[in-house]
């Protein structure tokens, strides 16, 4: 069954350079890194165009698709009723070439941390808000339209009575000491 498809995220091939620039800073702060950089800048160029292309985030009615990866291809699909934040961060080196992080994390989810954590996406706060946007309009279910049981009570009538019952023996309760 396949869904409509409502956004597609498209990726800015600064990636490929903030890539470079973070394996450069911590290859030179670790020292050890340093000889590496022979070996490991021509294959950096050639891999990381393929993994920009790799690379992709769907939005569509009712989750959030993200694939990426060349040789260990991973795909995730997040339900939008699912997801809990939806957190966009640039930091100094990010800002630098004019690109943000979104995290997103969800309900459930084992560990501290973003499930999925995409950096590059153009006009990334636009698809963050279309995204925000979809869950609100998928979550939101008006109350009429509610499961109601044999009788023809909605869920919401009954816990309302269940609540006032429960308030009344709080005030004997409470009167009673």
């Amino acid at each position: 069954m396949s869904e409509n498809v409502l956004l597609s995220a498209s990726f800015n091939p600064a990636v490929k350079q903030y890539w470079l620039m973070s394996w450069l800073l911590v290859s030179v702060l670790t020292l050890i890194g340093i000889p590496l950089l022979i070996l490991s800048i021509p294959i950096f160029l050639l891999v990381s165009g393929k993994m920009l292309s790799a690379m992709s985030a769907t939005l569509t009615e009712r989750k959030l698709v993200v694939k990426r990866g060349i040789l260990f291809k991973v795909e995730k699909s997040i339900p939008l009723e699912k997801i809990t934040d939806v957190a966009m961060s640039q930091g100094p080196l990010m800002r630098a070439f004019n690109l943000q992080r979104l995290s997103f994390e969800t309900a459930g989810q084992s560990g501290p941390g973003a499930l999925v954590s995409l950096i590059g996406i153009v006009d990334a706060a636009e698809f963050r808000e279309a995204i925000l946007t979809q869950k609100d309009n998928m979550t939101a279910k008006p109350i009429s339209s509610q499961t109601k049981d044999e009788s023809g009570d909605t869920g919401l009538e009954e816990l309302t009575a269940s609540v006032k019952r429960i308030e009344a023996l709080l005030e004997k309760l409470v009167a009673a000491k």
